[in-house]
């Protein structure tokens, strides 16, 4: 069973109001994919660590969110969003900027194995 941190909540609390559903989908589709993930605050920002390395972690900005996965660059290949914003999405400012759930729960179901 995973491990949830209250400094997350505290985190998504003092987002930005447009970040907060962003943040919160993030999470729950992370915990979906990989429900023996670990919560974290690494360097001011959520991490998901899973199997005592990083899986992945998401940051939210003045005007956008930041979504990445270890290594990502192994799943996603080289991708020009990575010059927007921090992660292989991009500049995130909403839940539509991001892969469907589905997509995104078998990413970290990958990510884990």
């Amino acid at each position: 069973m995973g491990k949830k941190d209250p400094r997350i909540d505290t985190y998504i609390d003092k987002a930005q109001q447009f970040a907060k559903p962003i943040l919160k989908f993030l999470r729950k589709v992370v915990h979906a994919g990989c429900p023996a993930v670990e919560e974290t605050i690494k360097w001011r920002m959520p991490h998901f660590d899973y199997n005592g390395g990083i899986l992945c972690g998401m940051a939210a900005f003045k005007e956008h969110c930041a979504f990445h996965f270890k290594n990502g660059e192994l799943v996603f290949g080289t991708r020009a969003k990575e010059e927007e914003a921090m992660g292989q999405f991009g500049r995130i400012t909403s839940i539509v900027d991001l892969p469907n759930e589905k997509t995104l729960i078998a990413t970290c179901e990958g990510r884990r194995s």
